[in-house]
């Protein structure tokens, strides 16, 4: 048994109770003490009967009589309710009051060793690692490649061809790459010298360049004379010991034909930036494969690898222990370092919040009031404030009947006087 019921139990009780008395005490009157219980009978019995018609008429009518200013909440619902709604607002829930209470809340603190038993603790972190991997698995890559592909075209796009010469043509500056560039071209030119092949190719293309040689005179019979004497193979062999020696001269350091070439390169890679036609050139090339490329499969192939990898990592024990529990906990340990400004932060985003949203804590209540028709909402106010409705009737009951014994008594001695 509820204690609502309990206590309507008791006030019916206590009505019956004084009417019993005032019944039974009526036909005996010639005893001062029954007089005395009469009196506070009857004052009992008006008492309790005021207070249960007082109480029930803030929620009906007494009886079902439609009794002038009777059933009060019924009929002054909306003033209630707004009054209600007022007080909850500008005073209970006020915004003043509630930002107060926000600046005295330190989320970090209360946060923090909460989630970080989460991250560390054996069984709770299984479920964290579960729901990683099924939010990784839950990623819909396909409508992250169009982001991705305008973020890709967007940047190369406006990539500027001629800062990326002006710095490739530094960092090969810096770090000599004029000089290397000249040995290893005088190396390659070395050894292909040195082949038996070359010197073949080389003899008969001097020896092509001599019959195809127009003279006269003198000349011409000079030309005759060596083609007379020297074969193809000698004369290839003159042409590559040449040419070896020029090359071998070449790769001396302080040489003033090597230095020569080395300030000539020099001077075309620290140009290389002024050279309009090659900035074209790269950024006409730049353009068109941007236009050519199928970005949107080689991003997909890309982000379900990655995608692959991370589920892969989640599975592997070394890898959270090693790698992802200490990174959240270094990043926990860089929120606490910095608790006091998050803590600021949260605190002014939920004050503007608070601000700007406030009147909706009102418009809630009073929607969810409208909400109630008239006997839900009197039941709901009953059931939670009815056991002290109900001793109003039962002390009306008792205080009569003590006033009347009282009063009576007070009439007796009147009497005696």
């Amino acid at each position: 048994m509820s204690m609502k019921t309990k206590s309507k139990k008791l006030a019916v009780y206590s009505l019956i109770i004084m009417g019993i008395g005032y019944i039974a005490t009526a036909p005996f009157d010639d005893s001062i003490w029954i007089r005395l219980l009469q009196g506070g009978f009857e004052a009992g019995l008006v008492g309790g009967l005021a207070d249960w018609f007082a109480v029930t008429a803030l929620f009906r009518h007494p009886l079902g009589l439609p009794i002038p200013h009777t059933a009060l909440l019924p009929n002054n619902r909306k003033r209630v309710t707004n009054g209600l709604v007022t007080v909850l607002k500008n005073d209970w829930l006020s915004k003043e009051s509630i930002q107060d209470k926000i600046k005295d809340i330190s989320f970090t603190d209360k946060l923090l060793p909460t989630i970080t038993d989460l991250i560390t603790k054996g069984s709770l972190r299984v479920g964290i690692i579960k729901g990683i991997k099924k939010l990784v698995s839950n990623i819909e890559l396909e409508k992250m490649v169009p982001f991705i592909k305008s973020q890709i075209i967007l940047t190369l796009s406006t990539v500027e061809v001629k800062k990326i010469i002006e710095a490739i043509s530094s960092k090969l500056v810096n770090e000599n790459f004029d000089e290397k560039v000249l040995d290893h071209v005088l190396k390659k030119a070395d050894n292909w010298l040195r082949q038996e092949e070359t010197k073949s190719k080389l003899g008969s293309v001097s020896m092509n360049v001599i019959n195809r040689i127009e003279a006269d005179g003198m000349l011409k019979f000079a030309l005759r004379s060596i083609e007379s004497l020297l074969s193809e193979e000698k004369l290839g062999n003159i042409v590559q010991n040449l040419l070896l020696s020029g090359v071998r001269s070449l790769q001396h350091k302080g040489q003033p034909n090597r230095e020569a070439l080395v300030q000539y390169i020099r001077k075309e890679m620290e140009a290389m930036n002024e050279n309009e036609q090659l900035i074209e050139g790269i950024d006409k090339w730049k353009n068109q494969l941007i236009s050519e490329w199928d970005l949107d499969s080689t991003i997909m192939e890309s982000l379900q690898k990655i995608q692959q990898n991370i589920l892969l990592q989640l599975d592997d024990e070394e890898f959270i222990d090693a790698y992802l529990i200490p990174m959240c906990l270094h990043f926990l340990g860089m929120v606490q370092s910095n608790s006091k400004t998050i803590d600021a932060w949260l605190q002014t985003q939920i004050t503007i919040l608070i601000e700007k949203n406030h009147a909706k804590i009102g418009d809630l209540v009073q929607e969810n009031l409208d909400k109630l028709d008239n006997e839900t909402m009197i039941d709901m106010i009953e059931n939670n404030i009815g056991k002290d409705l109900q001793w109003i009737r039962v002390n009306g009951a008792i205080c009569g009947f003590i006033i009347g014994i009282i009063l009576t008594g007070i009439h007796g001695l009147i009497q005696l006087m």
